[in-house]
């Protein structure tokens, strides 16, 4: 037995004294004092060179990029506000209150461009709108990671599946205790999306500054619909609405016209110069009625296409109010489909003041409340019309 001991510490020190291998040997006692796995004296392993031995290439690489960029965005930042101090005594203003639309409005004015592209123009934005971000250091010298689901390859993209995962249990049991009350969700407390919509795959990527396919940004929507729409999901009303963003400002559309009143007491909305083409429409709508429609003294019939009959009557249709109102509509100019769509867009203009809130916002997300400025596309030279060439002979 002390005959194989002795042969172990013999072999340990020829290992140790061999330059060649030492260098694999040291990470193995890289967590104690110096000696630490050796029997022999004579063999010291520096501390300065453990640590610098506990950092790969990789590591070292990937710091080193974040320290460069981190140092980079900071001299931007520090030249940006510099400049923005300087803009800002040029104009005349404190610069301490100058925002950011301030200096959208003095570049445009000490600087202006006639380039199309506002790619183009010269601009002036603080550096994290203009350089993409990157993300911070995702594992320390050892090699440990931070982030619980860094093996996942887009950690921040699985953490938000994973809370509303969370979440939508925590609401599960929510629930059964309430009924187990015999205690019903508050239906007025339930949550909707009506004017609003979810996060872009583009917001989402730059959310989470990670590349997303098709099929991550659909399982996200899935996630985020299902728990908006659980009965209790009102109690994760704001962690919800981060991931909302709201539609275009809609407010012109949604404040309707004053109603106005007959003698008798009818309300009525008339809406003027409504375009489409050239043709141009005045209509008026009064409510209550019985479905009457005039079109220039006629009904319906003035139309002999069916499509520009239905194009009239789909507002009304889409509202459910084709027989609880009157319409009585002037067109002039323009040809069949341009006459019908000036009425269906007066027709929707007006029906704003004779119906909810709610059914304003489906008009507006079925295009009803749009102006649709299309044109007939103008005939090019050296062809037959717009689009059409001539036909080509080679002899």
């Amino acid at each position: 037995m002390m005959a194989l001991q002795r042969l172990f510490n013999n072999l340990a020190i020829s290992k140790l004294n061999t330059p060649k291998i030492l260098s694999n040997f040291v990470p193995r006692y890289t967590y104690g004092l110096n000696n630490v796995g050796s029997n022999d004296p004579d063999v010291e392993i520096i501390e300065k060179k453990i640590v610098e031995e506990k950092t790969s290439l990789a590591m070292r690489a990937y710091l080193q990029r974040a320290t460069q960029y981190n140092n980079f965005m900071e001299q931007q930042t520090h030249e940006y506000n510099v400049g923005k101090r300087h803009l800002a005594n040029m104009m005349g203003v404190d610069p301490e209150t100058f925002t950011q639309s301030d200096i959208d409005v003095a570049i445009d004015y000490l600087f202006p461009s006639g380039l199309y592209d506002p790619k183009a123009r010269p601009l002036m934005k603080p550096p994290s709108e203009v350089f993409p971000p990157k993300k911070d250091a995702e594992f320390d010298e050892s090699g440990r990671p931070f982030h619980v689901f860094f093996y996942t390859g887009k950690p921040n993209f699985y953490l938000i599946l994973h809370n509303i995962a969370t979440k939508l249990s925590e609401l599960n049991k929510f629930e059964d205790s309430l009924r187990k009350n015999n205690i019903l969700p508050d239906p007025d407390k339930k949550l909707t999306s009506l004017g609003s919509q979810w996060l872009s795959k583009e917001d989402l990527e730059k959310l989470t500054v990670e590349k997303l396919s098709d099929h991550e940004y659909k399982n996200f929507v899935i996630a985020i619909e299902r728990l908006l729409k659980h009965p209790c999901s009102y109690k994760f009303g704001e962690f919800i609405s981060a991931y909302q963003k709201p539609m275009i400002s809609t407010k012109a559309i949604i404040e309707s016209a004053p109603v106005e009143y007959t003698k008798d007491g009818r309300a009525f909305i008339t809406v003027k110069d409504c375009p489409r083409k050239d043709a141009r429409a005045d209509v008026t709508v009064y409510y209550p009625g019985t479905g009457k429609l005039s079109i220039n003294g006629k009904g319906i019939e003035f139309f002999d296409d069916i499509q520009a009959r239905e194009q009239i009557l789909f507002p009304l249709l889409f509202t459910d109010m084709i027989d609880k109102v009157d319409i009585h509509a002037t067109v002039r100019g323009g040809g069949v489909s341009g006459k019908a769509g000036a009425i269906r867009f007066g027709i929707s203009w007006s029906l704003r003041s004779f119906v909810d809130p709610e059914t304003v916002e489906r008009m507006r997300i079925a295009g009803l409340l749009q102006k649709d400025y299309r044109r007939r596309e103008r005939k090019k030279p050296g062809q037959a019309r717009a689009r059409r060439k001539f036909t080509w002979k080679k002899r």
